[in-house]
């Protein structure tokens, strides 16, 4: 849990994000992002395509405060939705309610979120609403609300170490829905702490959503869950339509044609852009197991260096802020 917070505290440090963009090739984010801009990012989609693998879009971005910033974004993630349906490419979008204004104005966010699915439904794009903190968490379900009493293309993600889940997925359960562990650090009082718990609940959620769900993206890394799923749906004779593998580019590369190869469904998550460092951070606060699947690929020694330095100031603070207590 230690190191958790360490990525989850890196995740959040503004000025290494702005590091990190300035000098994210130089520090090998091309093996965790698809790129930079939204030609290379196609690119990279219609190469996994090739491979029997659909694509989930995320164009990235932290820290928006500024309606230009957030109005930037929409048309960013609007100029994504053309592409895809001018490439006729197999991918859909990725989107988080941060990114499109929710810190500034609720009503603001839902227009551009509006303006997003609105463009989507009239391809038949797939628009899935990432879930964030519990702050935001509640917010961003009432906007996926709101929006569905017009669009039918929406979808929502499930945070399994959340108590409040169990009620979620059920509320959701005619939704296309991701299940994922979660990837932010939440006080005890509304979220399990411990990894058997998350564990074991993250299970649970995946197997009751197959049974009685309508779409289920089961995004994880991890071979004993991908077992133990492949395992479930033969006993319950679970037809290979109502279900994904996802995984996050980049990360474990074999295992996804492995399983696209076997006749499953796979969409891997496609990030691109310069904003790539809060990103991969809180994928490896999620799961730090995953820092083994990128380490030979992205850590340079320049790297290390200075996530090294970044983590020991960040452990230094917590210290310190114990001892002052």
């Amino acid at each position: 849990m230690v190191l958790k917070d360490v990525f989850i505290g890196l995740s959040q440090n503004q000025f290494l994000n702005n590091t990190a963009k300035k000098y994210g090739l130089k520090l090998g984010a091309q093996s965790v992002v698809a790129g930079t801009n939204l030609t290379e990012a196609i690119k990279s989609i219609k190469e996994l395509n090739a491979k029997g693998i659909s694509c989930t879009v995320d164009n990235l971005g932290e820290f928006v405060f500024e309606k230009s910033e957030a109005t930037e974004a929409k048309n960013q993630i609007l100029e994504v939705i053309e592409a895809i349906h001018e490439h006729q490419a197999d991918a859909h979008i990725s989107l988080k309610p941060s990114q499109l204004g929710l810190d500034i104005d609720y009503s603001f966010c839902l227009e551009n979120l509006r303006e997003i699915a609105a463009r989507a439904y009239q391809y038949g794009i797939f628009i899935n609403i990432d879930m964030e903190d519990y702050n935001r968490l509640q917010p961003s379900f009432d906007m996926l609300d709101e929006l569905s009493k017009d669009y039918d293309n929406l979808g929502t993600v499930i945070q399994a170490y959340f108590f409040r889940a169990d009620d979620d997925i059920e509320k959701y359960k005619n939704y296309r829905l991701r299940i994922v562990k979660g990837a932010y650090k939440e006080p005890e009082d509304v979220a399990f702490q411990t990894k058997e718990e998350i564990d074991k609940h993250y299970i649970q959620l995946i197997e009751w959503h197959l049974l009685n769900g309508k779409f289920t993206s089961i995004a994880t890394h991890d071979h004993r869950v991908i077992n133990h799923v492949k395992q479930f749906v033969k006993e319950h004779q679970i037809s290979n339509d109502k279900f994904e593998f996802q995984m996050l580019y980049g990360f474990r590369k074999e295992m996804q044609l492995e399983l696209a190869s076997e006749g499953y469904n796979f969409c891997t998550y496609v990030p691109f852009g310069h904003d790539w460092y809060g990103y991969f951070m809180r994928r490896l606060a999620e799961r730090p197991q995953n820092l083994n699947l990128v380490a030979k690929q992205v850590f340079t020694k320049k790297t290390n260096t200075i996530i090294g330095v970044a983590a020991g100031a960040f452990l230094l603070g917590r210290l310190t802020k114990r001892r002052n207590k």
